[in-house]
């Protein structure tokens, strides 16, 4: 009778990159050899199922090789698996996917639906719960919760648990000052699904958006923009939409409060979630998950 494989588990002793470990870890082994592991789900952090070949390792993390192949992958064209364990998922996402259906009863393909038979391929009773949103038009990182328990953790302290929220934007034209910080009171009408924006405090929700500018063009013959990094204080719905366009300078694409594809490079509304840094709500431990900026925001 032929030997049943068995898992292999490292022990890391120093800081490293995942890729790196596993190279040294397993003499001999190719280079193509090794990132097919991760490709193939077959490698876990702590018990986290990891692919990219750059997942940061320290001191006392246990790695772990599985001797089969990963049941179940996530291959969707819209939407990229970045981490997932047995209490979170995060995801990158493209632009022109809702995160959750607008409306009860709805067929459209989301986020949600997508992640939700992702789970329930593992097992029938998995469920997947929304911890915060994004527009459909806007692409990058989301999180989602294993469990109805910790999706209501998650938004009850979201403000506490999240250290980073980084956004990147193209902006129509320059704006006036390198960086500084946008701070106006916002009021959603959602039988209009619009957001209004006031200077003073009209009764609406408190917003503030720290912004810093990384590129521009100013001249040649294609319109003027901005490249701007972006901190979200508060999360307000279409809060950066509003904010940039409450100073003169919406986001390139931004049919509902810019002009739309006039300036748009990308036949897109140019908004990308980059960064995204929490403390994980059971380990207590941050987490960071960062995603390149889309090259066709690049000036």
């Amino acid at each position: 009778m032929r030997n049943k494989k068995q898992d292999t588990v490292f022990h890391v002793d120093a800081t490293d990159e995942l890729l790196t470990f596993l190279m040294r870890k397993m003499d001999g082994k190719s280079r193509t050899a090794v990132k097919s592991l991760l490709g193939h789900r077959q490698v876990t952090v702590n018990g986290s199922v990891q692919t990219r070949h750059d997942t940061p390792l320290k001191a006392g993390d246990k790695v772990c090789i599985s001797a089969g192949k990963g049941n179940v992958e996530l291959r969707h064209p819209k939407l990229k698996l970045v981490y997932e364990d047995e209490y979170l998922i995060i995801v990158e996402k493209k632009q022109g996917l809702l995160t959750v259906a607008a409306h009860p009863g709805s067929q459209e393909m989301t986020v949600m639906s997508v992640l939700k038979a992702y789970v329930r391929k593992q097992n029938q009773r998995n469920n997947i719960y929304v911890v915060h949103r994004l527009d459909r038009e806007t692409s990058g990182l989301l999180v989602f919760a294993k469990s109805v328990q910790l999706q209501e953790y998650m938004r009850s302290y979201w403000k506490e648990l999240v250290k980073e929220r980084t956004y990147i934007a193209l902006a129509e034209g320059v704006l006036d000052k390198q960086e500084g910080t946008i701070t106006t009171w916002l009021t959603e009408d959602k039988r209009n699904a619009v957001v209004y924006s006031s200077p003073v405090d009209d009764g609406g929700a408190k917003a503030v958006t720290h912004y810093k500018v990384l590129k521009e063009r100013r001249d040649g013959d294609q319109p003027s923009m901005s490249l701007v990094e972006l901190h979200l204080e508060t999360g307000r719905t279409n809060q950066i939409r509003v904010h940039l366009a409450s100073i003169g300078h919406p986001v390139v694409g931004d049919r509902k409060y810019g002009h739309g594809n006039d300036f748009s490079p990308a036949d897109r509304l140019c908004l990308h979630a980059r960064v995204l840094e929490f403390i994980h709500p059971a380990t207590e431990r941050i987490i960071r998950f960062e995603t390149p900026i889309p090259k066709e925001f690049r000036l």
